[in-house]
């Protein structure tokens, strides 16, 4: 039987479709680049945003309508996030939550012999403790994803997803370390811990972050460890000491910011306020050499004034981060901001998230001048019909170079001489 998948979402997402493949792969399995040929197509779907939601509702429509005969099943944390409604979804086979898609072979198994819809959903209260599957490839990529966190406490008041993920669980640093160890074997180089929350990670087994990274370091044959998004609280400066001594750790750390205006990260939930974000960014730049700062900045939330959005816009300046996904607040169902008073308007929210792209694509071009002179080990992922090839540096700087030598899945030092808009062009020196 041939299987396709389809990923939306996240890193976490992206890595536990990859774990859903190896058990069909166990199964017998046969992957197919189309959903017309599949006889099961799974739908790993995201739900952090309402847009997320009408993304997955076309996808299941237009599955079903181009392999009417397939079996299809949605999992992930749409229909956890929204059990109630998964009885009037007709398109699909199989509904499964985040955690009953660890038994997705056997559900399939009894649909295949009952014809009947299955919908087997558990209270993401119930998720108790780290219960997730490990993977010992990553489709193909030069560098794998390793799952290490699940679940989050936070309850930020626009956010659906801690009722989609539950509460923190962390994966056992044994269990780490395997895993890291058969991708090294696999020929990987390059390892991205990725969690719900990842900065939470240990505080339910006694441990922290480092733990992890310094587990994933030790692996013989992993040149580089990279981590996910990070949320800024638990990013002390002891923890940033502890980190700054990985050689292996790359200097790029995203993270997440939302507003940088304290009023507005008040409403938002957020654990933390701006004069304590920007010490944050200043430790991770006197102890990482060449740091990039990524992060994410919502314009529009709930109750959002122009003054509000002014001071946001000037902390962003302040901090001259390498790269921003800038991004309009959006209603969610089910949240506290939904019901909110003082809901922005459409109109000021595409206003306001222009004019911060406009200034955040600002620091990312000076960002890109400064790495030009600079030598650099660069990991080569991909290569186009021209003979052009694309990696990225520890910083995560896109790099562009010609080369007529195979450079993929490759470190090779490389000079920057150029910066262009969103890149840049190097030049091979070994």
């Amino acid at each position: 039987m041939k299987i396709f998948i389809i990923t939306l979402g996240c890193k976490v997402n992206q890595y536990e479709s990859q774990a859903i493949l190896e058990k069909f792969y166990a199964a017998s399995y046969t992957k197919t680049d189309s959903t017309k040929y599949a006889d099961v197509v799974v739908i790993n779907s995201c739900t952090v945003t309402d847009e997320s939601d009408k993304k997955v509702k076309k996808l299941m429509h237009k599955v079903r309508k181009i392999n009417p005969s397939a079996i299809i099943v949605l999992v992930g944390c749409m229909p956890q996030a929204f059990p109630e409604k998964m009885a009037s979804i007709n398109e699909v086979d199989i509904i499964l939550g985040n955690s009953n898609k660890n038994n997705i072979l056997k559900y399939i198994s009894d649909f295949i012999k009952s014809k009947n819809k299955i919908v087997a959903i558990d209270n993401a209260t119930k998720f108790l403790k780290f219960d997730g599957p490990k993977i010992t490839n990553f489709n193909d990529r030069t560098r794998a994803f390793l799952k290490i966190e699940d679940g989050c406490n936070r309850f930020c008041s626009y956010c659906i997803i801690p009722y989609a993920r539950g509460s923190v669980r962390s994966k056992p640093i044994d269990e780490i370390l395997l895993e890291a160890q058969n991708l090294a074997q696999n020929g990987y180089k390059e390892i991205v811990l990725v969690g719900i929350n990842l900065s939470s990670y240990g505080i339910d087994l006694g441990l922290n972050l480092c733990d992890a990274v310094e587990t994933v370091c030790s692996v013989n044959g992993i040149k580089r460890v990279r981590l996910g998004s990070l949320e800024p609280e638990y990013m002390n400066k002891k923890v940033i000491e502890r980190l700054s001594r990985q050689q292996k750790l790359c200097p790029q750390f995203h993270l997440s910011l939302q507003s940088g205006c304290d009023e507005t990260l008040k409403r938002m939930n957020r654990h933390y306020n701006s004069d304590e974000y920007f010490k944050i960014v200043q430790n991770l730049r006197s102890n990482f050499k060449n740091v990039a700062i990524t992060t994410d900045v919502m314009v529009g939330f709930a109750g959002e004034s122009d003054e509000e959005f002014e001071k946001s816009l000037i902390f962003v300046k302040k901090v001259g981060f390498s790269k921003v996904h800038v991004f309009s607040y959006s209603i969610r169902e089910g949240t506290r901001a939904a019901i909110f008073k003082n809901q922005v308007k459409n109109c000021i929210k595409k206003m306001r998230s222009k004019i911060m792209l406009d200034e955040t694509e600002k620091n990312r071009i000076e960002f890109l001048k400064s790495q030009v002179g600079t030598l650099e080990p660069v990991l080569y992922e991909s290569c186009n019909k021209n003979g052009v090839f694309e990696g990225y540096t520890p910083n995560y700087t896109p790099i562009k170079v010609i080369s007529n030598l195979e450079l993929r899945s490759k470190i090779i030092l490389t000079e920057i001489t150029e910066a262009k808009s969103d890149y840049c062009v190097g030049k091979i020196v070994e």
